[in-house]
């Protein structure tokens, strides 16, 4: 039963946190739009048909049937046809002077000044750039609940688990102690559950990144360590053990040589686990975590075409999916499922969904940036290239060139359609048969 419920909130949190952060990225658009006189007659949450909707003012707002999404719609993106132009017979043109049709159908009369394509370019950049912001803010306020006020988790140099034994060789699994397995370092020189390491062989200790520095160091003879034990320090006499370790790659997964085999090294060993607490951090750490993960997004996000390839073979192969891959609104989900299925405390649990969140803003950011329709870079881009051109006309004297014919570019925005929605159909069923685990 209880497992049930924590699913059923995991599922809740990312239903909420994806309609919220859709809610925002709209408003982002629209309340410069509207504070820039354009109107607004939509603002939609979803796609599809419409389940509940109400107008106020001069916009009807409402929830859609697909929460895939959400549109806002501005009067006039697009500009008439130029004066003179020819509207050719083909499928392509067609759609373009419907497209021009449509829009200028949409613009009330006395209200052409009232439509977006007469916003000057800095205007619309603002407009268009609106919600990818929005997304941002997003990212960066969970990050700053999530780092400020529950901490990050940082190593300590606090005695968690003692283990008993030294076994022949160090692997990336611990095994059980076996008769004849020598006593651990840790247990001999007395260190108990609950210590703090101050200092090794005279060196003091705050982190624990120095600690293993300092053990791996050692030439395994005995050396003092200075623990603190219910509020009183205590010299403690330890002698490293020297064992064979598996070398980790930067994943953390073994390295093997051309034949296939782990590779090793010498090191030396004392034999305890450190805990793990969680330490509120500065908002400057905050924003450093989400510069991080932005760049490693936009990074997945150069690399889009070749990473849904990975996801597509390893969904119809036998071939193992990448706990990084990209996936899919129904990938978040399961990965939100397994959270609530483990038996991590409830704190980490919360903290993951606030973090799986966060991931989606900085996605939605950067993947609105493409500069390609129907995205908003591709507006931003057509924005600059309208304000290029009058700057340009202004500098030689010429007449104000008109608005950009955006209308013109609507069949690579048909295209691009299309292949957003094959990719997404194609993550959602790569995210149903062959989910990223993470327990």
């Amino acid at each position: 039963m209880e497992s049930t419920v924590a699913v059923v909130i995991a599922i809740v949190v990312v239903v909420v946190g994806v309609v919220v952060s859709v809610v925002l990225h709209e408003l982002g658009h629209m309340v410069p739009a509207k504070r820039f006189g354009v109107r607004v007659s939509q603002f939609m949450v979803g796609f599809g048909p419409t389940l509940w909707s109400r107008r106020r003012g001069e916009t009807e707002y409402g929830f859609k049937a697909i929460p895939a999404g959400g549109y806002v719609r501005m009067v006039g993106m697009y500009p008439p046809a130029p004066e003179g132009a020819r509207t050719g017979n083909g499928f392509f043109s067609q759609v373009i002077a419907d497209t021009r049709e449509a829009s200028v159908e949409e613009i009330h009369d006395g209200e052409e000044s009232r439509a977006f394509y007469n916003l000057s370019a800095p205007k619309k950049i603002v407009v268009m750039l609106g919600g990818p912001f929005m997304n941002l803010v997003v990212a960066f306020v969970l990050m700053m609940v999530i780092f400020v006020g529950f901490g990050a988790a940082i190593t300590t140099t606090k005695v968690a688990v003692v283990t008993p034994c030294v076994q022949p060789s160090l692997t990336t699994e611990t095994k059980p102690c076996q008769p004849g397995d020598p006593q651990s370092p840790a247990v001999a020189a007395g260190l108990t559950v609950g210590d703090t390491v101050v200092s090794f062989d005279g060196h003091p200790v705050e982190k624990w990144e120095q600690l293993t520095d300092l053990i791996a160091d050692s030439d395994g003879s005995s050396v003092p360590m200075v623990v603190e034990r219910e509020g009183q320090q205590v010299t403690l006499t330890v002698t490293p053990a020297t064992v064979e370790r598996q070398v980790l790659d930067k994943k953390n997964k073994p390295v093997v040589d051309s034949a296939g085999e782990p590779v090793t090294e010498t090191g030396h060993y004392v034999g305890f686990t450190p805990l793990r607490e969680r330490e509120p951090q500065s908002p400057a750490f905050a924003a450093e975590q989400t510069w991080n993960t932005v760049t490693a997004t936009a990074g997945m996000v150069a690399t889009l075409p070749v990473r849904v390839f990975e996801v597509a073979r390893s969904a119809f192969t036998d071939e193992p999916r990448d706990p990084n891959s990209v996936m899919s609104i129904v990938g978040f989900g399961r990965v939100a499922v397994d959270v609530a299925e483990s038996e991590s405390p409830l704190t980490d649990q919360l903290i993951t969904y606030l973090g799986l969140v966060a991931a989606l803003n900085i996605a939605l950011f950067l993947f609105n940036l493409i500069p390609l329709l129907p995205l908003d870079g591709g507006h931003v881009v057509n924005a600059l290239y309208e304000g290029a051109k009058r700057a340009r006309a202004k500098v030689r004297g010429l007449p104000r060139p008109g608005p950009a014919d955006l209308a013109r570019m609507m069949p690579v925005g048909y295209v691009m359609f299309v292949v957003l929605v094959v990719v997404g159909a194609l993550l959602i069923v790569a995210d149903i048969v062959d989910p990223v685990r993470i327990t």
